[in-house]
Protein backbone atom coordinates (compact mmCIF):
# COMPACT_ATOMS: atom_id res chain seq x y z
CA UNK A 1 0.00 0.00 0.00
CA UNK A 2 2.77 2.49 0.80
CA UNK A 3 5.46 1.47 -1.64
CA UNK A 4 4.57 3.60 -4.63
CA UNK A 5 6.48 6.74 -5.56
CA UNK A 6 3.61 9.12 -4.79
CA UNK A 7 3.12 8.16 -1.12
CA UNK A 8 6.86 7.94 -0.63
CA UNK A 9 7.14 11.55 -1.75
CA UNK A 10 4.36 12.60 0.64
CA UNK A 11 6.20 10.96 3.55
CA UNK A 12 9.58 12.34 2.46
CA UNK A 13 9.85 14.75 5.44
CA UNK A 14 9.83 11.77 7.82
CA UNK A 15 13.28 10.81 6.51
CA UNK A 16 14.59 13.79 8.49
CA UNK A 17 13.87 11.77 11.65
CA UNK A 18 16.42 9.08 10.72
CA UNK A 19 19.36 10.79 12.54
CA UNK A 20 17.26 10.77 15.71
CA UNK A 21 16.21 7.14 15.30
CA UNK A 22 19.59 5.73 14.21
CA UNK A 23 21.27 5.74 17.68
CA UNK A 24 18.72 3.21 18.90
CA UNK A 25 19.37 0.39 16.42
CA UNK A 26 19.41 -2.30 19.13
CA UNK A 27 16.04 -1.25 20.51
CA UNK A 28 14.62 -1.04 16.97
CA UNK A 29 15.93 -4.53 16.19
CA UNK A 30 14.26 -5.88 19.33
CA UNK A 31 11.01 -4.11 18.47
CA UNK A 32 11.07 -5.56 14.94
CA UNK A 33 11.78 -9.04 16.30
CA UNK A 34 8.84 -8.85 18.71
CA UNK A 35 6.69 -7.38 15.93
CA UNK A 36 7.53 -10.27 13.60
CA UNK A 37 6.86 -12.85 16.33
CA UNK A 38 3.54 -11.21 17.24
CA UNK A 39 2.51 -11.10 13.57
CA UNK A 40 3.50 -14.74 13.11
CA UNK A 41 1.45 -15.70 16.17
CA UNK A 42 -1.54 -13.83 14.76
CA UNK A 43 -1.18 -15.53 11.38
CA UNK A 44 -0.94 -18.92 13.13
CA UNK A 45 -4.35 -18.52 14.80
CA UNK A 46 -6.48 -19.18 11.68
CA UNK A 47 -4.44 -22.30 10.94
CA UNK A 48 -4.95 -23.49 14.54
CA UNK A 49 -8.69 -22.94 14.11
CA UNK A 50 -8.59 -25.01 10.90
CA UNK A 51 -6.94 -27.85 12.79
CA UNK A 52 -9.61 -27.56 15.50
CA UNK A 53 -12.48 -27.72 13.01
CA UNK A 54 -11.06 -30.50 10.84
CA UNK A 55 -9.32 -32.46 13.59
CA UNK A 56 -11.83 -32.05 16.40
CA UNK A 57 -15.26 -31.05 15.18
CA UNK A 58 -15.33 -32.65 11.73
CA UNK A 59 -14.35 -36.17 12.86
CA UNK A 60 -16.26 -39.17 11.42
CA UNK A 61 -19.68 -39.69 12.95
CA UNK A 62 -18.70 -43.08 14.47
CA UNK A 63 -15.85 -41.52 16.54
CA UNK A 64 -16.29 -42.11 20.27
CA UNK A 65 -17.29 -39.03 22.33
CA UNK A 66 -14.29 -39.46 24.62
CA UNK A 67 -11.89 -39.52 21.68
CA UNK A 68 -13.64 -36.49 20.21
CA UNK A 69 -13.29 -34.54 23.49
CA UNK A 70 -9.60 -35.45 23.80
CA UNK A 71 -8.95 -34.22 20.26
CA UNK A 72 -10.87 -31.01 20.91
CA UNK A 73 -9.02 -30.43 24.21
CA UNK A 74 -5.65 -30.83 22.53
CA UNK A 75 -6.56 -28.32 19.84
CA UNK A 76 -7.89 -25.82 22.39
CA UNK A 77 -4.64 -26.12 24.32
CA UNK A 78 -2.80 -25.38 21.06
CA UNK A 79 -5.00 -22.31 20.54
CA UNK A 80 -4.30 -21.15 24.11
CA UNK A 81 -0.56 -21.60 23.58
CA UNK A 82 -0.73 -19.45 20.45
CA UNK A 83 -2.70 -16.82 22.41
CA UNK A 84 -0.04 -16.77 25.16
CA UNK A 85 2.71 -16.24 22.60
CA UNK A 86 0.66 -13.53 20.90
CA UNK A 87 0.04 -11.70 24.21
CA UNK A 88 3.69 -11.92 25.28
CA UNK A 89 5.15 -10.74 21.98
CA UNK A 90 2.53 -7.98 21.60
CA UNK A 91 3.28 -6.61 25.08
CA UNK A 92 7.04 -6.69 24.40
CA UNK A 93 6.52 -4.95 21.05
CA UNK A 94 4.32 -2.28 22.66
CA UNK A 95 6.92 -1.57 25.35
CA UNK A 96 9.82 -1.30 22.91
CA UNK A 97 8.10 0.89 20.33
CA UNK A 98 6.69 3.17 23.04
CA UNK A 99 10.17 3.52 24.54
CA UNK A 100 11.61 4.37 21.12
CA UNK A 101 8.86 6.93 20.47
CA UNK A 102 9.36 8.65 23.82
CA UNK A 103 13.16 8.65 23.48
CA UNK A 104 13.22 9.95 19.90
CA UNK A 105 10.68 12.65 20.72
CA UNK A 106 12.66 13.78 23.76
CA UNK A 107 15.85 13.94 21.67
CA UNK A 108 14.09 15.83 18.91
CA UNK A 109 12.52 18.32 21.32
CA UNK A 110 15.90 18.90 22.96
CA UNK A 111 17.67 19.37 19.60
CA UNK A 112 15.09 21.89 18.38
CA UNK A 113 15.12 23.84 21.65
CA UNK A 114 18.93 23.96 21.82
CA UNK A 115 19.07 25.05 18.18
CA UNK A 116 16.52 27.82 18.70
CA UNK A 117 18.55 29.14 21.65
CA UNK A 118 21.48 29.65 19.27
CA UNK A 119 19.48 31.87 16.90
CA UNK A 120 20.12 35.61 16.84
CA UNK A 121 17.35 38.07 17.83
CA UNK A 122 16.82 38.61 14.10
CA UNK A 123 15.25 35.11 13.99
CA UNK A 124 12.52 36.13 16.45
CA UNK A 125 11.61 39.27 14.51
CA UNK A 126 9.61 37.11 12.09
CA UNK A 127 8.65 34.09 14.23
CA UNK A 128 6.51 34.41 17.35
CA UNK A 129 7.67 32.73 20.53
CA UNK A 130 4.26 31.06 20.86
CA UNK A 131 4.66 29.43 17.46
CA UNK A 132 8.04 28.03 18.47
CA UNK A 133 6.45 26.62 21.64
CA UNK A 134 3.64 25.10 19.57
CA UNK A 135 6.16 23.29 17.40
CA UNK A 136 8.03 22.08 20.47
CA UNK A 137 4.88 20.67 22.08
CA UNK A 138 2.06 19.95 19.63
CA UNK A 139 4.23 18.90 16.69
CA UNK A 140 6.52 16.71 18.76
CA UNK A 141 3.45 14.99 20.27
CA UNK A 142 2.20 14.19 16.76
CA UNK A 143 5.61 12.75 15.88
CA UNK A 144 5.72 10.80 19.14
CA UNK A 145 2.41 9.13 18.26
CA UNK A 146 3.75 8.29 14.81
CA UNK A 147 7.13 6.92 15.90
CA UNK A 148 5.92 5.26 19.08
CA UNK A 149 2.71 3.76 17.75
CA UNK A 150 1.66 4.41 14.17
CA UNK A 151 4.81 3.16 12.44
CA UNK A 152 4.80 0.00 14.57
CA UNK A 153 1.11 -0.60 13.89
CA UNK A 154 1.69 0.09 10.22
CA UNK A 155 4.54 -2.42 10.00
CA UNK A 156 2.60 -5.03 11.97
CA UNK A 157 -0.52 -4.70 9.85
CA UNK A 158 1.51 -4.59 6.65
CA UNK A 159 2.98 -7.97 7.65
CA UNK A 160 -0.50 -9.27 8.49
CA UNK A 161 -1.88 -7.91 5.23
CA UNK A 162 0.84 -9.50 3.11
CA UNK A 163 0.89 -12.72 5.14
CA UNK A 164 -2.89 -13.00 5.09
CA UNK A 165 -3.02 -12.45 1.35
CA UNK A 166 -0.28 -15.02 0.84
CA UNK A 167 -2.21 -17.61 2.89
CA UNK A 168 -5.40 -16.81 1.00
CA UNK A 169 -3.63 -17.15 -2.34
CA UNK A 170 -2.19 -20.48 -1.17
CA UNK A 171 -5.74 -21.63 -0.26
CA UNK A 172 -7.48 -20.38 -3.40
CA UNK A 173 -4.98 -18.79 -5.82
CA UNK A 174 -7.29 -17.92 -8.70
CA UNK A 175 -9.88 -16.28 -6.51
CA UNK A 176 -7.41 -14.26 -4.43
CA UNK A 177 -5.54 -12.98 -7.47
CA UNK A 178 -8.87 -11.50 -8.57
CA UNK A 179 -9.34 -9.99 -5.09
CA UNK A 180 -5.81 -8.55 -5.13
CA UNK A 181 -6.56 -6.84 -8.44
CA UNK A 182 -9.67 -5.26 -6.96
CA UNK A 183 -7.65 -4.05 -3.94
CA UNK A 184 -5.18 -2.30 -6.25
CA UNK A 185 -8.11 -0.45 -7.85
CA UNK A 186 -9.15 0.64 -4.36
CA UNK A 187 -5.68 1.83 -3.32
CA UNK A 188 -4.93 3.99 -6.36
CA UNK A 189 -7.72 6.59 -5.78
CA UNK A 190 -6.73 6.73 -2.10
CA UNK A 191 -3.36 8.23 -3.05
CA UNK A 192 -5.01 11.41 -4.34
CA UNK A 193 -7.07 11.69 -1.15
CA UNK A 194 -3.93 11.15 0.94
CA UNK A 195 -2.19 14.08 -0.75
CA UNK A 196 -5.06 16.33 0.33
CA UNK A 197 -4.84 14.98 3.91
CA UNK A 198 -1.15 15.90 4.16
CA UNK A 199 -1.72 19.48 2.97
CA UNK A 200 -4.56 19.96 5.43
CA UNK A 201 -2.47 18.42 8.24
CA UNK A 202 0.25 21.01 7.68
CA UNK A 203 -2.32 23.81 7.52
CA UNK A 204 -3.98 22.56 10.72
CA UNK A 205 -0.66 22.61 12.62
CA UNK A 206 0.04 26.13 11.33
CA UNK A 207 -3.33 27.40 12.57
CA UNK A 208 -2.77 25.82 15.99
CA UNK A 209 0.59 27.60 16.12
CA UNK A 210 -1.20 30.89 15.36
CA UNK A 211 -3.41 30.47 18.42
CA UNK A 212 -0.38 29.60 20.56
CA UNK A 213 1.39 32.72 19.31
CA UNK A 214 -1.54 34.95 20.26
CA UNK A 215 -1.96 33.31 23.66
CA UNK A 216 1.76 33.53 24.47
CA UNK A 217 1.90 37.21 23.57
CA UNK A 218 -1.20 38.19 25.56
CA UNK A 219 -0.53 36.08 28.66
CA UNK A 220 2.85 37.77 29.00
CA UNK A 221 1.16 41.17 28.96
CA UNK A 222 -1.89 40.60 31.19
CA UNK A 223 -1.46 43.81 33.24
CA UNK A 224 -1.39 45.94 30.08
CA UNK A 225 -4.38 44.11 28.58
CA UNK A 226 -6.41 44.61 31.74
CA UNK A 227 -5.35 48.21 32.30
CA UNK A 228 -6.68 49.08 28.82
CA UNK A 229 -9.77 46.85 29.37
CA UNK A 230 -8.98 44.84 26.26
CA UNK A 231 -9.90 41.43 27.74
CA UNK A 232 -13.00 41.05 25.57
CA UNK A 233 -11.22 42.21 22.41
CA UNK A 234 -8.32 39.81 22.98
CA UNK A 235 -10.74 36.97 23.72
CA UNK A 236 -12.46 37.70 20.39
CA UNK A 237 -9.11 37.78 18.57
CA UNK A 238 -8.13 34.42 20.07
CA UNK A 239 -11.61 33.05 19.31
CA UNK A 240 -11.27 34.01 15.65
CA UNK A 241 -7.90 32.27 15.38
CA UNK A 242 -9.22 29.29 17.35
CA UNK A 243 -12.24 28.92 15.07
CA UNK A 244 -10.00 29.08 12.00
CA UNK A 245 -7.84 26.32 13.48
CA UNK A 246 -10.98 24.29 14.25
CA UNK A 247 -12.35 24.72 10.72
CA UNK A 248 -9.04 23.62 9.20
CA UNK A 249 -8.90 20.65 11.57
CA UNK A 250 -12.46 19.65 10.63
CA UNK A 251 -11.58 19.74 6.92
CA UNK A 252 -8.53 17.56 7.62
CA UNK A 253 -10.57 15.14 9.72
CA UNK A 254 -13.34 14.95 7.12
CA UNK A 255 -10.91 14.20 4.32
CA UNK A 256 -9.12 11.63 6.43
CA UNK A 257 -12.46 10.02 7.36
CA UNK A 258 -13.32 9.83 3.66
CA UNK A 259 -9.98 8.12 2.99
CA UNK A 260 -10.57 5.61 5.79
CA UNK A 261 -14.13 4.81 4.67
CA UNK A 262 -13.09 4.42 1.04
CA UNK A 263 -10.30 1.99 1.91
CA UNK A 264 -12.35 -0.07 4.35
CA UNK A 265 -15.46 -0.37 2.18
CA UNK A 266 -13.49 -1.11 -0.97
CA UNK A 267 -11.24 -3.67 0.67
CA UNK A 268 -14.07 -5.38 2.57
CA UNK A 269 -16.05 -5.61 -0.65
CA UNK A 270 -13.13 -7.27 -2.40
CA UNK A 271 -12.50 -9.69 0.45
CA UNK A 272 -16.18 -10.59 0.88
CA UNK A 273 -16.10 -11.55 -2.74
CA UNK A 274 -13.28 -13.93 -1.83
CA UNK A 275 -15.31 -15.35 1.10
CA UNK A 276 -18.30 -15.88 -1.16
CA UNK A 277 -16.10 -17.87 -3.50
CA UNK A 278 -14.81 -19.90 -0.56
CA UNK A 279 -18.37 -20.86 0.47
CA UNK A 280 -19.04 -22.00 -3.07
CA UNK A 281 -15.86 -24.10 -2.98
CA UNK A 282 -17.05 -25.89 0.22
CA UNK A 283 -20.41 -26.64 -1.32
CA UNK A 284 -18.63 -28.02 -4.40
CA UNK A 285 -16.47 -30.21 -2.17
CA UNK A 286 -13.25 -28.50 -3.27
CA UNK A 287 -12.18 -27.45 0.28
CA UNK A 288 -13.06 -28.57 3.83
CA UNK A 289 -15.03 -26.67 6.47
CA UNK A 290 -11.79 -26.09 8.37
CA UNK A 291 -10.23 -24.54 5.29
CA UNK A 292 -13.27 -22.28 4.95
CA UNK A 293 -12.91 -21.22 8.61
CA UNK A 294 -9.24 -20.54 7.99
CA UNK A 295 -10.09 -18.52 4.86
CA UNK A 296 -12.73 -16.50 6.74
CA UNK A 297 -10.30 -15.64 9.53
CA UNK A 298 -7.57 -14.64 7.08
CA UNK A 299 -10.10 -12.44 5.27
CA UNK A 300 -10.94 -10.76 8.60
CA UNK A 301 -7.23 -10.29 9.32
CA UNK A 302 -6.57 -8.74 5.94
CA UNK A 303 -9.64 -6.50 6.14
CA UNK A 304 -8.83 -5.31 9.68
CA UNK A 305 -5.23 -4.71 8.59
CA UNK A 306 -6.45 -2.47 5.79
CA UNK A 307 -8.61 -0.52 8.24
CA UNK A 308 -5.66 -0.01 10.60
CA UNK A 309 -3.34 0.88 7.72
CA UNK A 310 -5.81 3.54 6.61
CA UNK A 311 -5.65 5.08 10.10
CA UNK A 312 -1.86 4.75 10.18
CA UNK A 313 -1.58 6.36 6.77
CA UNK A 314 -3.46 9.40 8.07
CA UNK A 315 -1.27 9.54 11.19
CA UNK A 316 1.90 9.36 9.09
CA UNK A 317 0.67 12.12 6.78
CA UNK A 318 0.00 14.32 9.80
CA UNK A 319 3.39 13.44 11.30
CA UNK A 320 5.00 14.30 7.97
CA UNK A 321 3.55 17.80 8.16
CA UNK A 322 4.68 18.18 11.79
CA UNK A 323 8.19 16.96 10.94
CA UNK A 324 8.37 19.44 8.09
CA UNK A 325 7.62 22.30 10.50
CA UNK A 326 10.20 21.12 13.05
CA UNK A 327 12.85 20.65 10.37
CA UNK A 328 12.27 24.25 9.31
CA UNK A 329 13.42 25.27 12.78
CA UNK A 330 16.36 22.87 12.78
CA UNK A 331 17.46 23.97 9.31
CA UNK A 332 17.39 27.67 10.26
CA UNK A 333 20.89 29.10 10.36
CA UNK A 334 21.65 32.04 12.60
CA UNK A 335 22.72 35.18 10.78
CA UNK A 336 25.37 35.52 13.50
CA UNK A 337 27.90 32.70 13.83
CA UNK A 338 31.39 32.03 15.15
CA UNK A 339 34.22 32.73 12.67
CA UNK A 340 36.09 29.74 11.17
CA UNK A 341 39.35 30.77 12.87
CA UNK A 342 38.46 32.88 15.93
CA UNK A 343 41.00 35.13 17.59
CA UNK A 344 41.67 35.13 21.32
CA UNK A 345 41.03 38.22 23.40
CA UNK A 346 43.96 39.50 25.44
CA UNK A 347 43.76 39.46 29.21
CA UNK A 348 41.70 42.39 30.44
CA UNK A 349 43.34 44.91 32.76
CA UNK A 350 41.39 47.89 33.95
CA UNK A 351 38.46 47.40 31.58
CA UNK A 352 37.93 46.89 27.87
CA UNK A 353 38.59 49.23 24.96
CA UNK A 354 35.62 49.76 22.64
CA UNK A 355 35.76 51.38 19.20
CA UNK A 356 33.08 51.98 16.55
CA UNK A 357 34.68 52.71 13.16
CA UNK A 358 32.32 54.41 10.70
CA UNK A 359 29.49 52.01 11.47
CA UNK A 360 26.30 52.03 9.44
CA UNK A 361 23.53 49.64 10.43
CA UNK A 362 19.96 48.84 9.31
CA UNK A 363 17.71 46.31 11.01
CA UNK A 364 16.94 43.41 8.60
CA UNK A 365 13.22 43.76 9.32
CA UNK A 366 13.31 47.48 8.38
CA UNK A 367 15.38 47.73 5.22
CA UNK A 368 15.99 51.20 3.86
CA UNK A 369 15.84 52.82 7.33
CA UNK A 370 19.41 53.09 8.69
CA UNK A 371 19.51 53.28 12.49
CA UNK A 372 23.20 54.19 12.71
CA UNK A 373 24.93 56.29 10.05
CA UNK A 374 28.70 56.51 9.71
CA UNK A 375 29.11 56.33 13.50
CA UNK A 376 32.60 56.51 15.00
CA UNK A 377 33.40 56.62 18.71
CA UNK A 378 36.16 55.38 20.98
CA UNK A 379 35.98 54.38 24.64
CA UNK A 380 39.25 53.94 26.54
CA UNK A 381 39.71 51.16 29.13
CA UNK A 382 38.30 52.11 32.53
CA UNK A 383 36.26 55.05 31.21
CA UNK A 384 32.64 55.65 32.08
CA UNK A 385 30.82 57.11 29.09
CA UNK A 386 27.19 57.97 28.48
CA UNK A 387 25.04 57.75 25.38
CA UNK A 388 22.47 60.56 25.27
CA UNK A 389 19.92 61.55 22.68
CA UNK A 390 16.23 61.50 21.76
CA UNK A 391 14.31 58.23 21.39
CA UNK A 392 15.27 56.50 18.15
CA UNK A 393 18.76 57.99 18.11
CA UNK A 394 20.35 54.50 18.14
CA UNK A 395 21.48 54.13 21.75
CA UNK A 396 20.01 50.69 22.41
CA UNK A 397 21.14 49.56 18.96
CA UNK A 398 24.74 50.27 20.00
CA UNK A 399 24.31 47.88 22.93
CA UNK A 400 22.86 45.19 20.65
CA UNK A 401 25.69 45.56 18.15
CA UNK A 402 28.28 45.43 20.94
CA UNK A 403 26.93 42.01 21.91
CA UNK A 404 26.83 41.08 18.22
CA UNK A 405 23.14 40.29 18.13
CA UNK A 406 23.24 41.79 14.64
CA UNK A 407 25.94 42.31 12.02
CA UNK A 408 26.95 45.83 10.97
CA UNK A 409 26.32 46.75 7.33
CA UNK A 410 29.38 48.98 6.95
CA UNK A 411 32.39 49.62 9.17
CA UNK A 412 33.65 47.65 12.17
CA UNK A 413 33.27 47.39 15.94
CA UNK A 414 36.39 46.46 17.91
CA UNK A 415 36.81 45.14 21.43
CA UNK A 416 40.37 45.52 22.70
CA UNK A 417 41.46 46.12 19.12
CA UNK A 418 39.84 42.98 17.64
CA UNK A 419 36.91 43.09 15.22
CA UNK A 420 33.89 41.46 16.87
CA UNK A 421 33.42 39.29 13.78
CA UNK A 422 36.77 37.63 14.52
CA UNK A 423 35.74 36.52 18.02
CA UNK A 424 33.81 33.52 19.29
CA UNK A 425 30.40 34.70 20.46
CA UNK A 426 30.92 33.05 23.85
CA UNK A 427 34.28 34.81 24.32
CA UNK A 428 32.82 38.17 23.31
CA UNK A 429 29.75 37.97 25.51
CA UNK A 430 31.71 36.66 28.49
CA UNK A 431 33.47 40.06 28.53
CA UNK A 432 30.18 42.00 28.75
CA UNK A 433 27.70 42.41 31.62
CA UNK A 434 24.36 44.09 30.93
CA UNK A 435 21.73 45.69 33.13
CA UNK A 436 18.68 46.30 30.88
CA UNK A 437 16.05 48.94 31.44
CA UNK A 438 13.41 46.20 31.81
CA UNK A 439 15.11 43.54 33.97
CA UNK A 440 14.44 39.91 33.08
CA UNK A 441 13.71 37.77 36.13
CA UNK A 442 13.33 34.01 35.76
CA UNK A 443 11.03 31.72 37.68
CA UNK A 444 13.04 30.56 40.68
CA UNK A 445 14.48 32.03 43.86
CA UNK A 446 16.15 35.38 44.44
CA UNK A 447 19.54 33.66 44.75
CA UNK A 448 18.96 31.63 41.56
CA UNK A 449 18.39 34.82 39.62
CA UNK A 450 21.54 36.47 40.96
CA UNK A 451 23.66 33.40 40.20
CA UNK A 452 22.42 33.51 36.60
CA UNK A 453 25.22 36.02 36.09
CA UNK A 454 27.83 33.32 36.78
CA UNK A 455 26.58 29.78 37.28
CA UNK A 456 29.84 28.57 38.86
CA UNK A 457 29.89 31.33 41.48
CA UNK A 458 29.83 30.26 45.11
CA UNK A 459 26.95 31.23 47.37
CA UNK A 460 29.22 33.64 49.25
CA UNK A 461 30.18 35.40 45.99
CA UNK A 462 26.51 35.69 44.99
CA UNK A 463 25.57 37.08 48.40
CA UNK A 464 28.43 39.60 48.22
CA UNK A 465 27.11 40.85 44.87
CA UNK A 466 23.61 41.00 46.35
CA UNK A 467 24.82 43.14 49.27
CA UNK A 468 26.69 45.45 46.87
CA UNK A 469 23.48 45.99 44.89
CA UNK A 470 21.48 46.50 48.12
CA UNK A 471 19.35 43.40 47.52
CA UNK A 472 19.83 42.69 51.25
CA UNK A 473 17.48 45.55 52.11
CA UNK A 474 14.41 43.78 50.75
CA UNK A 475 15.56 40.12 50.74
CA UNK A 476 15.65 40.13 54.54
CA UNK A 477 11.94 41.03 54.58
CA UNK A 478 10.91 38.23 52.21
CA UNK A 479 9.31 35.08 53.66
CA UNK A 480 12.27 32.81 52.85
CA UNK A 481 14.97 35.40 52.32
CA UNK A 482 17.16 34.63 49.31
CA UNK A 483 15.36 31.28 48.90
CA UNK A 484 12.05 33.05 48.23
CA UNK A 485 10.35 31.98 45.01
CA UNK A 486 9.83 35.12 42.89
CA UNK A 487 7.20 33.79 40.46
CA UNK A 488 7.17 33.84 36.68
CA UNK A 489 8.99 36.94 35.36
CA UNK A 490 9.47 38.03 39.00
CA UNK A 491 5.85 39.12 39.37
CA UNK A 492 6.07 38.82 43.17
CA UNK A 493 8.69 41.58 43.28
CA UNK A 494 8.43 45.32 42.73
CA UNK A 495 10.07 46.97 39.75
CA UNK A 496 12.86 48.37 41.90
CA UNK A 497 13.52 44.98 43.50
CA UNK A 498 13.77 43.33 40.11
CA UNK A 499 16.18 46.02 38.96
CA UNK A 500 18.46 45.52 41.96
CA UNK A 501 18.57 41.77 41.30
CA UNK A 502 19.58 42.51 37.72
CA UNK A 503 22.35 44.81 38.95
CA UNK A 504 23.58 42.15 41.38
CA UNK A 505 23.60 39.63 38.53
CA UNK A 506 25.79 41.93 36.43
CA UNK A 507 28.12 42.59 39.37
CA UNK A 508 28.54 38.86 39.94
CA UNK A 509 29.55 38.34 36.32
CA UNK A 510 32.41 40.79 36.91
CA UNK A 511 33.00 41.45 33.20
CA UNK A 512 35.46 44.14 31.97
CA UNK A 513 32.69 45.90 30.00
CA UNK A 514 29.51 46.96 31.79
CA UNK A 515 26.46 48.16 29.84
CA UNK A 516 23.80 50.04 31.80
CA UNK A 517 20.52 50.82 30.05
CA UNK A 518 18.82 53.29 32.43
CA UNK A 519 19.73 50.85 35.17
CA UNK A 520 18.16 52.93 37.96
CA UNK A 521 15.00 53.95 36.13
CA UNK A 522 12.70 51.77 38.29
CA UNK A 523 14.12 52.82 41.66
CA UNK A 524 12.74 55.31 44.12
CA UNK A 525 14.94 58.21 45.17
CA UNK A 526 16.35 56.51 48.27
CA UNK A 527 17.06 53.21 46.49
CA UNK A 528 18.55 55.05 43.53
CA UNK A 529 21.09 56.81 45.74
CA UNK A 530 22.08 53.49 47.31
CA UNK A 531 22.36 51.66 43.98
CA UNK A 532 24.22 54.58 42.36
CA UNK A 533 26.83 54.20 45.10
CA UNK A 534 26.96 50.44 44.45
CA UNK A 535 27.27 51.02 40.71
CA UNK A 536 30.06 53.51 41.29
CA UNK A 537 31.96 50.79 43.15
CA UNK A 538 31.14 48.25 40.43
CA UNK A 539 32.44 50.59 37.71
CA UNK A 540 35.95 50.66 39.13
CA UNK A 541 38.56 48.89 37.03
CA UNK A 542 36.15 48.33 34.17
CA UNK A 543 34.73 50.18 31.20
CA UNK A 544 31.13 51.32 31.59
CA UNK A 545 28.75 52.56 28.92
CA UNK A 546 25.53 54.08 30.20
CA UNK A 547 22.35 54.86 28.28
CA UNK A 548 20.62 57.70 30.07
CA UNK A 549 17.49 59.67 29.47
CA UNK A 550 17.74 61.43 32.84
CA UNK A 551 20.83 63.58 32.40
CA UNK A 552 21.29 63.94 36.16
CA UNK A 553 22.60 60.36 36.19
CA UNK A 554 25.47 61.04 33.74
CA UNK A 555 26.86 64.39 34.84
CA UNK A 556 29.94 62.71 36.32
CA UNK A 557 30.64 60.56 33.26
CA UNK A 558 34.17 60.86 31.81
CA UNK A 559 32.63 61.54 28.43
CA UNK A 560 29.15 61.93 26.96
CA UNK A 561 28.32 60.99 23.37
CA UNK A 562 25.33 62.84 21.96
CA UNK A 563 23.41 60.97 19.25
CA UNK A 564 20.70 62.17 16.90
CA UNK A 565 19.13 60.08 14.13
CA UNK A 566 21.94 57.55 14.29
CA UNK A 567 24.77 60.07 14.02
CA UNK A 568 27.27 61.31 16.59
CA UNK A 569 26.58 65.04 16.77
CA UNK A 570 28.68 65.98 19.80
CA UNK A 571 30.83 64.59 22.62
CA UNK A 572 32.54 65.85 25.74
CA UNK A 573 31.96 66.29 29.46
CA UNK A 574 28.72 67.61 30.87
CA UNK A 575 30.22 71.05 31.45
CA UNK A 576 31.74 71.22 27.95
CA UNK A 577 28.51 70.23 26.23
CA UNK A 578 26.39 72.67 28.23
CA UNK A 579 28.86 75.47 27.48
CA UNK A 580 28.84 74.74 23.74
CA UNK A 581 25.06 74.78 23.41
CA UNK A 582 23.51 72.42 20.88
CA UNK A 583 21.28 69.38 21.38
CA UNK A 584 22.68 68.32 24.76
CA UNK A 585 22.38 71.81 26.18
CA UNK A 586 18.75 72.02 25.05
CA UNK A 587 17.96 68.63 26.61
CA UNK A 588 19.70 69.64 29.84
CA UNK A 589 17.88 72.94 29.99
CA UNK A 590 14.50 71.20 29.55
CA UNK A 591 15.18 68.57 32.21
CA UNK A 592 16.88 70.72 34.84
CA UNK A 593 14.39 73.55 34.40
CA UNK A 594 11.60 71.05 34.95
Amino acid sequence: MVTSAAPTKKLQPLRALLPFVAPYRKQIALALLFLALAAASTLALPYAVKLLVDGGLALPADTQLGDRLVAIREHFLLLFGVAVLLGTFTAARFYMVTWIGERVTADLRQAVYAHVLQQSPQFFETLKTGEVLSRLTTDTTVIQNAVGSSISMGLRNSVLFVGGLAMLVATSPRLMLTVAGIIVLVVLPSLAIGRRVRKLSRASQDRIADTSGIAGEILNAIPVVQSFTQEAAEARRFSAANETAFATSVRRTGTRALLTAFLIVGTFGALLWGLYGGVQAVLAGQITAGQLSQTALYIMLVASSVAVLAEVWGDLLRASGATERLMELLSARSAIADPPAPRALPASRGGARVAFERVTFTYPSRPGQPVLRDLSLDVAPGQTVALVGPSGAGKTTIFQLLQRFYEVDVGAIRLDGIDLRELRLADLRSRIAVVPQEPVIFSGTVLDNIRYGRADASENEALAAARAAFVDEFAARLSDGYATFVGERGLRLSGGQRQRIAIARAMLKNAPLLLLDEATSSLDAESERAVQAALAAAMRDRTTIVIAHRLATVQRADRIFVLEQGRLVDSGTHADLVARGGLYARLAELQFAA
